[in-house]
C-alpha cells in the first residue's frame, strides 16, 4: 500500500514536470525582447545638443578662469625671480610663502571647478536620459515588449531580436 503511494505521488510530480515543460516553452515565446541603441540615439537628441553647449560654455569658462589664475602665479614667480638677488632672506621667505600659498589655491580652486563641472554634467543630464528612458517605456509599452535592453550593455545580441532603436527615435520626433 505504501508502495502504490509513493508511485502515485512520483506519477502526480512526473505530470507536472511534463505539463511544465510543454507549458514553459510557449511562455518563453510569447514575450517579446528588444533592444535599443541609445549611443546612436543620444547625440540626435536636441536636448542632448544643448546639453554638450552648456556643458562646453561652463568649461570654457573655467578654463578661462584657470588660465587667468595660473598666469598670475607665473608673473608673480617671474617677479620673485627677477628681485631675488636683492631681496632680504625675510622678503625672500614672504614671497615664497606668497606663491606657495597661491599655488595651494589654485589646486583646490581646480579640484572644485571639476566637480562642479561633474555636477553640471549629472544635472543636465538627468532631463535627457529621462526623456530617452520615457520613450523607451512608452515604445515598450505601445509595442508590447516585455523587456528592452540597451544594446551598447550586450554581449550578444541574436539575428532573431528586435531591435527598437527606430521606434524609440519615432517617439522622440528624431528622423
Amino acid at each position: 500500500m505504501k508502495n502504490l503511494q509513493i508511485n502515485c505521488a512520483f506519477m502526480a510530480k512526473k505530470k507536472i514536470i511534463i505539463a511544465m515543460m510543454l507549458i514553459l516553452p510557449m511562455a518563453v515565446s510569447a514575450q517579446k525582447f528588444g533592444h535599443v541603441n541609445t549611443q546612436e540615439i543620444l547625440p540626435l537628441m536636441t536636448e542632448y545638443k544643448t546639453m554638450l553647449a552648456k556643458i562646453d560654455s561652463a568649461g570654457s569658462q573655467l578654463e578661462k578662469e584657470l588660465m587667468t589664475y595660473q598666469e598670475e602665479i607665473q608673473r608673480k614667480y617671474q617677479d620673485y625671480q627677477a628681485q631675488e638677488a636683492t631681496m632680504s632672506e625675510a622678503l625672500k621667505k614672504a614671497r615664497q610663502e606668497e606663491i606657495q600659498d597661491m599655488t595651494n589655491r589654485f589646486e583646490t580652486f581646480r579640484q572644485q571647478a571639476y566637480q562642479d563641472i561633474q555636477k553640471k554634467q549629472e544635472e543636465y543630464f538627468t532631463p535627457v536620459s529621462e526623456r530617452l528612458n520615457q520613450a523607451i517605456k512608452a515604445v515598450g509599452e505601445r509595442e508590447g515588449y516585455t523587456y528592452i535592453f540597451n544594446s551598447q550593455a550586450m554581449v550578444h545580441i541574436g539575428n532573431d531580436a528586435l531591435d527598437a532603436t527606430a521606434a524609440v527615435k519615432k517617439e522622440l520626433g528624431i528622423k
